[in-house]
């Protein structure tokens, strides 16, 4: 590990809420200190970062602000979409600019990846592109398996592979939710002096996060989007240009990346007309514009989320 001195600088880790890029941000923090005990490593949030700036506005040290982080060989900055004022942004583009020529390594957090930062200039929002991105997807039936394994062992209960099983299977949108049922089960179980079974796993698994959700493929998102639209799936796949055909390819992909677990944005574009994962990020961010926009796109999209997944409504 040589921090500054890889291609991926910066280092762009994005994804969903519950994912783990917190963790893992840190975890690399933690690793290059263990390696380079003598480098300064800073870890801080966007919104932590702001307020600093903010105060050291206030209190005419913003000076000291600046050259405190331009003495930093490892900068962590986590959420960094919370970094939304201009006025941080300037100062974060100071900074971003000095460390960077200098070698330094920076390493970024968001929920979004940055061609989606909102609100950010331009000449930012192109540094942060510069390095490497890599997209934190939602954990595979393995991976959830070996966290709850790991989990119930580190707290000491012995969960039967039944139990483990449907956990794995039911919960599937992060491991922040996963754990938090994982947690609800075991104290339930302490506190009432029950064997955690199959049943009070349901029961749990029901309070906590509702009835589980119907599987949403590709397929159905195509089929539910083309009989909505009266369209064919051949049409959808064209290259045609016309609007209503164009809306309905980025409505597909806009339901694709939100409600198909464990899909990828290269995938979805390639199920989709064989478009690439830019395009697909391109249609998610056009319908979440219009869906602020446009009252009957809207309506669209709520008529066709209904189809998809009714155990919503």
């Amino acid at each position: 590990m040589h921090p500054g001195k890889a291609t991926f600088n910066p280092l762009f880790i994005y994804g969903g809420p519950g994912l783990g890029k917190t963790h893992i941000a840190q975890a690399i923090g933690i690793a290059i200190k263990e390696q380079h005990p003598e480098l300064i490593v800073q870890y801080v949030s966007g919104g932590r970062f702001k307020v600093q700036f903010m105060n050291a506005s206030q209190g005419n040290t913003l000076t000291d602000f600046l050259g405190f982080y331009s003495r930093i060989d490892v900068l962590i900055l986590d959420d960094i979409q919370e970094l939304a004022s201009p006025g941080a942004q300037k100062a974060f583009f100071h900074i971003f600019n000095q460390l960077h020529m200098a070698g330094k390594q920076l390493i970024f957090t968001s929920d979004r990846p940055p061609v989606e930062l909102r609100n950010f200039e331009e000449r930012l929002s192109s540094r942060l592109k510069w390095g490497l991105s890599v997209e934190l997807s939602v954990p595979d039936y393995s991976t959830r398996v070996a966290m709850l394994r790991a989990r119930s062992t580190r707290d000491g209960v012995k969960l039967s592979d039944e139990v483990i099983s449907y956990l794995a299977s039911t919960i599937r949108t992060n491991f922040r939710e996963l754990e938090g049922v994982l947690i609800s089960l075991i104290a339930y179980s302490t506190l009432e002096k029950k064997d955690i079974t199959l049943e009070l796993a349901r029961q749990i698994v029901s309070k906590i996060v509702g009835e589980p959700k119907n599987d949403i493929t590709m397929d159905k998102v195509l089929k539910c989007v083309c009989d909505y639209f009266d369209l064919t799936r051949d049409m959808l796949m064209t290259k045609s240009r016309k609007r209503q055909i164009v809306q309905a390819r980025q409505i597909a992909m806009y339901f694709a990346r939100n409600y198909i677990s464990n899909i990828s944005l290269s995938t979805i574009g390639s199920e989709i007309g064989g478009k690439d994962h830019a395009t697909v990020l391109h249609a998610c961010t056009t319908v979440q514009d219009l869906m602020h926009s446009d009252k009957v796109f809207r309506q669209y999209i709520a008529d066709i989320e209904k189809i998809i997944n009714p155990t919503r409504h």
